[in-house]
């Protein structure tokens, strides 16, 4: 998981003060005094001063903007994330005045020539006058010319409708706005489909727009959508072409770039393929395509578009439109709601070996323009899964970690699914794979897959199973060289290359512990029969994996591992524990297969390791355990031993219950006012490695401290990027690693409740 490009904050330049001699807060006071001192102008202006204007209730007072969001204010809101290619978020709170750009926010990862942009705007006509409700929407029009009589042209902004709340869901992201007497409701909906690979498959994104009275009149209300042509490059001198591409149930505008490149980035936008934009074919529909001003006066000066297209052919630059808008007529008490698509649609998806994969909906559409019929006509169906994902959810993590639990899930499950895409495998079923967005680019990562999976432990095995297929078959068929798990199967997202040549980042005992656990935890959630079969299948190389821990543990000496920015490590206490746990876990794999002698023997091996570990690991002069082993003297340094998680999960029992209770005192002596720090001398933590702290430690009060504190750090921090999870526990800001998949990991309390009480893999009481 090496970083290749320079983080917000580099972690080796942030100012580390110890704990005690900053910041000496503690519980949800201090949490809520320095939450305070760190949120962003936005959130601390006061409501209805934020932006001029005003809109009137029903009772004729004055509506102000809201920065309120619940349960949580995402540092950044997801707005339609389905795969690394279909990732748009809104840096901000405020829906009106703010552009949404692709995932990759940060700045310091652009150049003169690329551009982080995916525009989308929205206005409302309403009774004849224009309202801005989503993005920048700058228009033209004229105006008289008082010493000539004449009129001129001028950049203007319609009125900005005043947003009064936000709720964010697991699945949706949802606002509501005032303005002319119209309540407007705005859900951003990026389905996710548990058990259902057809439908996850589908590269596409919903937006329902929705207006109904607000003051009991009715209104003449018309809608505009419009996303611009930067959706399809990052790059701003690219050509790009836009054409009709309408279908039997749906008018829609493409966009692709006039040089497409199959397989290749650029500036992390695919390169190939094409967006689609699109509504259901419906009475009161109008479409027009070109310069972006000109485009927007059209519908503020007449409520509806002239069907033009002029903008073919053009650059990115010059910013053409690719506008709908819908007449819904007189909107009165209940809701007139409108359905948009956007997409972003690439028959071939990854090169495996140099065989190019056929992304999965290929399988079960015809061509996209049926994918597109079908996901238009399920939005109805898709909305009421939603509904019950959501609710499971919400459920699920109150009663694991309360309302700041909940705040924290919902925020994380879009952007760890939004970081896969589903294709069509060299065998005909279905493969997922994962991008190491935003840090490496590396296709599949072992170490990011695994800090991601608590997600698809809890809710979805199956995905997790298509997720391990790549790496597996690499290591079998593909030509890995080593006898311990590989790190990645290619360097460069959507090239998955292999690392046959010598070149790899080792991670030996980490990604082979990873990959023990992984599969030990699928086993754990799927029928005994098929969790036999699969592990049958695949256990000649899970022992040659397990054959190398043998003989690298209970010490593995100098290598590197996942936290490879704090560097490479020599007798760490916490990869000594991965690899230790994973020799257990292969114990009940071997158990499954009928292998009772190796059992056995894992078994044992394990407890023998565990009991040098303990011994070696604890500090002779403090109460906790030290980073490394022989820690000479008692130098007083610890990290975060998240790697307990695994122990929790999989009830292989080996931690002593003293240690656990010693480390969960330690650390909630150590915490900061955003979280635990990572390992001393840093303030830096990890938000997926906390939450695995907190799910190994469910039972201890320092659990419940690391949901609020991470809460706290992800509903305040001024770095308006999607959820990053390396972050400075004192100041609350964004040190790298935006939008990764990773935050799959807090889910990790739940997969921890989901996997059951049994010892064994594949019990039917433990089956999804």
């Amino acid at each position: 998981m090496s970083k290749k490009r320079t983080p917000l904050i580099d972690p080796s330049a942030v100012a580390d003060p110890r704990r005690r001699d900053v910041l000496k807060l503690s519980g949800l006071a201090g949490l809520a005094l320095a939450g305070s001192a760190l949120l962003p102008a936005e959130a601390r202006v006061p409501l209805g001063l934020a932006r001029t204007g005003s809109a009137m209730a029903a009772d004729g007072a004055v509506v102000p903007f809201s920065t309120a969001a619940t349960p949580i204010r995402p540092p950044a809101v997801p707005l339609a994330v389905r795969q690394p290619y279909l990732s748009t978020w809104l840096p901000a709170t405020l829906l009106p005045g703010t552009s949404p750009q692709f995932w990759q926010i940060d700045p310091s990862h652009l150049d003169a020539t690329s551009t982080n942009a995916t525009g989308m705007v929205g206005l409302a006509r309403i009774d004849g006058v224009a309202w801005l409700f989503m993005g920048d929407g700058k228009i033209v029009r004229d105006i008289p010319d008082g010493n000539h009589g004449k009129a001129h042209t001028v950049e203007d902004y319609p009125r900005a409708m005043q947003q009064t709340a936000l709720r964010v869901t697991a699945t949706r992201s949802c606002f509501t706005l005032q303005g002319g007497g119209v309540e407007l409701s705005v859900d951003f909906l990026s389905p996710v489909e548990p058990g259902d690979a057809r439908r996850q498959s589908i590269p596409m994104s919903y937006v329902r727009v929705s207006a109904r009275s607000a003051d009991g009149a009715a209104h003449a209300v018309q809608i505009y959508m419009e996303i611009t042509g930067d959706w399809a490059s990052g790059d701003h001198a690219q050509e790009v072409v836009v054409a009709r591409g309408d279908s039997t149930a749906a008018r829609t505008w493409t966009l692709a770039l006039a040089k497409p490149q199959p397989l290749t980035e650029q500036h992390e936008f695919a390169a190939w393929g094409h967006v689609v934009w699109s509504t259901p074919n419906r009475t009161g529909i109008s479409m027009q395509a070109g310069d972006c001003l000109k485009v927007r006066r059209r519908f503020v000066e007449h409520g509806s578009l002239d069907g033009s297209n002029d903008a073919q052919q053009s650059t990115i630059k010059s910013m053409p439109a690719l506008a709908l808008a819908v007449d819904l007529g007189h909107c009165g008490a209940s809701a007139i709601g409108v359905d948009f698509v956007v997409g972003q649609v690439r028959e071939q998806s990854i090169n495996y070996l140099g065989k190019p994969l056929n992304a999965l909906w290929t399988h079960h559409f015809g061509d996209w323009k049926a994918m597109l019929d079908f996901f238009q006509g399920d939005a109805a169906a898709a909305r009421a899964r939603a509904d019950t994902l959501d609710a499971k959810i919400t459920r699920d993590a109150r009663a694991a970690g309360g309302e700041h639990y909940e705040g924290l899930c919902v925020l994380a499950l879009r952007q760890a699914y939004g970081g896969t895409e589903l294709v069509l495998g060299p065998d005909g079923s279905p493969w997922a794979f994962l991008k190491e967005i935003s840090s490496d680019g590396n296709v599949s990562t072992v170490d990011v897959l695994f800090p991601a999976s608590p997600v698809w432990m809890y809710l979805d095995p199956d995905y997790l199973r298509m997720l391990l297929l790549p790496l597996l078959d690499y290591a079998e068929k593909g030509g890995w060289p080593k006898t311990f798990a590989e790190h990645d199967v290619g360097s460069s997202y959507p090239q998955a290359s292999g690392h046959n040549d010598g070149k790899e980042e080792d991670m030996p005992v980490e990604e082979t512990g990873d990959m023990l656990i992984m599969m030990t935890a699928y086993l754990r959630r799927v029928p005994r029969a098929e969790a036999r079969a699969f592990a049958t299948r695949h256990y000649p190389l899970l022992k040659k994996w397990a054959g190398y821990l043998e003989k690298n543990l209970p010490d593995p000496g100098f290598q590197n591992q996942t936290d490879d920015f704090a560097g490479s490590i020599a007798h760490s206490v916490n990869l000594s524990l991965k690899g230790i746990v994973a020799l257990a876990a292969m114990g009940q794999v071997a158990e499954l297969v009928g292998q009772a002698t190796e059992a056995t023997h894992y078994r044992q091996r394990a407890r023998k390791d565990i009991a040098y570990w303990a011994k070696q690991a604890k500090d002779p002069k403090a109460p906790h355990l030290d980073l490394t082993y022989h820690d000479a003297g008692g130098q007083g340094t610890w990290g975060t031993l998240y790697n307990g998680f695994a122990d929790t999960l999989l009830g292989t029992g080996l931690i002593p219950p003293e240690v656990r209770v010693m480390q969960a005192k330690w650390y909630r002596q150590q915490c900061n006012a955003f979280g635990l720090p990572l390992q001393v001398p840093h303030s830096y933590a990890k938000s997926d490695w906390e939450l695995f702290t907190a799910a190994w430690l469910a039972d201890q009060p320092v659990a419940q401290d690391l949901i609020d504190r991470v809460y706290a750090y992800a509903n305040t921090t001024p770095d308006r990027v999607p959820f990053c999870d390396l972050y400075n526990t004192v100041t609350g800001r964004c040190t790298g690693f935006e939008a990764r998949p990773v935050q799959g990991g807090i889910f990790a309390p739940l997969a921890v409740r989901s996997m059951g009480r049994t010892s064994s893999p594949g019990d039917p009481e433990t089956s999804a």
